[in-house]
């Protein structure tokens, strides 16, 4: 990666990763502070309460990034953290669960998500964007383990309405990264060579494989907050006061990013994803039956969010990854739009359903809704195709007409190893995915050399 690149890539995490740590740090104390709000004891207006940003992330996220192809990627980030921030100011001086809802759907509204991996792909080559990618995901991992650490640690200090409030700031600190940090997209160039073709959206949603994966990311998401609206009770049940359920969620947050890195290591370096996969949705489905078994005994507990965490965090590494690897190369955008929007929507579900669950027919209720709901994820992911271990990789070539770049396109796709090529017109460059068992890459230089 260039300098550039680099400075593109981690300005962008950390945009992220302020934007998701106010999003994620009320997760472990809001449903307890609830009870001291009017209408906060009613449990289904709380998981609303928690899950309203997302239903306004997935509604807003493709809105925003069709503008910001239009208006451009950082008037729309403006835009969208001055809303987040509104809503957060608004959701901390809240009277009353009401308006906490409305400040939780103004938050939502600020849907930048697509406009921050937009941007990023704008700012790197297709060969580093993967890295870029993941600088954001890890970004998002480690944000989502904070939170749940400095949630209950300064709600001691400054409370859910300080929570709220601080996520404002950093949403205003973070348009300072905006400005001075982000470098400005060189031109419109690359954004029209990357633009998808018509047509890609719903060629994405037919795909069963990507559909499987889309399912996994709202079920992952649903069981999360469904959980979180409950969980807060359980450890206070158990005998572990609000403000320091730190106490669990420290060595739980901790022990999970630690375990689950070899696995994550064995899967990619032998190929074994599917298994790797296919142990982790089973792992989160244990750790719901032992959330259920457990509801009164903290070690119980802090051992099944153990067993839940490494799994959640094998598999929202997992599926991005996946979500690149098995999407069309043209379609990668179109793939990764749909994905996120899921994710979203997957939070509001569950958190709401969280919410009714825990409202009228108690805890077991809800563990029992997260049970089915990733029995059903482990059925369909049982049926998914083992992903082939597939490279990106892109050839400098002069600009070519439409007509040319056809031609050329049909020709590279139809070498062995290549499992897609794309030659957009006038961009000066080839984009291929190809099997590195399979593949020849002189076969690759000898064409382009008949073009040059």
């Amino acid at each position: 990666m260039t300098a550039e690149e680099r400075r593109a890539s981690i300005s962008l995490a950390a945009i992220f990763g302020l934007r998701m740590l106010g999003m994620f740090i009320i997760l472990p104390v809001f449903a307890v502070y609830a009870e001291n709000l009017p209408g906060g004891r009613d449990h289904t207006l709380v998981g609303i309460a928690l899950g309203a940003y997302g239903l306004t992330q997935a509604i807003l996220q493709m809105p925003f990034g069709y503008f910001s192809d239009r208006l451009g990627r950082k008037p729309m980030l403006y835009v969208g953290l001055l809303i987040f921030a509104a809503g957060s100011f608004l959701a901390a001086a809240a009277p009353d669960i009401y308006w906490v809802i409305a400040g939780r759907i103004l938050q939502g509204a600020g849907a930048v998500s697509a406009v921050v991996m937009a941007l990023a792909a704008d700012l790197t080559r297709e060969q580093h964007r993967t890295k870029a990618m993941a600088m954001i995901g890890v970004t998002i991992g480690l944000t989502f383990g904070l939170s749940m650490v400095a949630g209950p640690a300064l709600n001691r200090i400054i409370g859910v309405p300080g929570l709220f409030a601080l996520t404002g700031v950093l949403a205003l600190a973070a348009l300072g990264v905006i400005y001075g940090i982000v470098p400005n997209p060189s031109g419109p160039a690359r954004a029209a060579a990357d633009r998808p073709e018509a047509g890609l959206f719903g060629k994405v949603l037919k795909d069963p494989e990507l559909a499987r994966l889309n399912f996994g990311i709202l079920a992952l998401h649903a069981a999360l907050m469904a959980l979180f609206v409950v969980v807060p009770f359980t450890l206070r049940a158990a005998g572990l006061p609000p403000d320091n359920h730190w106490e669990v969620y420290l060595p739980v947050m901790g022990g999970s990013f630690v375990l689950m890195v070899p696995p994550l290591i064995w899967a990619e370096r032998k190929g074994q994803i599917k298994p790797v996969f296919i142990v982790a949705i089973a792992m989160l489905l244990a750790a719901q039956g032992l959330l259920a078994a457990f509801p009164e005994s903290l070690r119980g507990t802090a051992s099944a969010l153990l067993v839940f965490f490494v799994a959640f965090n094998l598999l929202e590494a997992m599926l991005p990854s996946l979500v690149s690897r098995l999407a069309p190369a043209a379609a990668k955008g179109a793939a990764i739009g749909v994905y996120s929007s899921v994710q979203f929507l997957g939070t509001f579900i569950g958190a709401a359903a969280g919410g009714f669950l825990s409202q009228h027919y108690g805890a077991p209720a809800v563990y029992g809704f997260c049970g089915v709901l990733t029995a059903l994820w482990l059925l369909t992911a049982a049926s998914m195709r083992p992903p082939r271990r597939y490279q990106s990789r892109s050839y400098t070539l002069p600009p070519l007409d439409g007509e040319r770049a056809r031609g050329l396109s049909a020709m590279l796709a139809g070498l062995p190893g290549v499992k897609e090529a794309r030659v957009p017109a006038g961009a000066g460059v080839a984009y291929l995915t190809v099997d590195a068992a399979g593949f020849d890459e002189q076969n690759v230089v000898r064409i382009i050399a008949g073009e040059t």
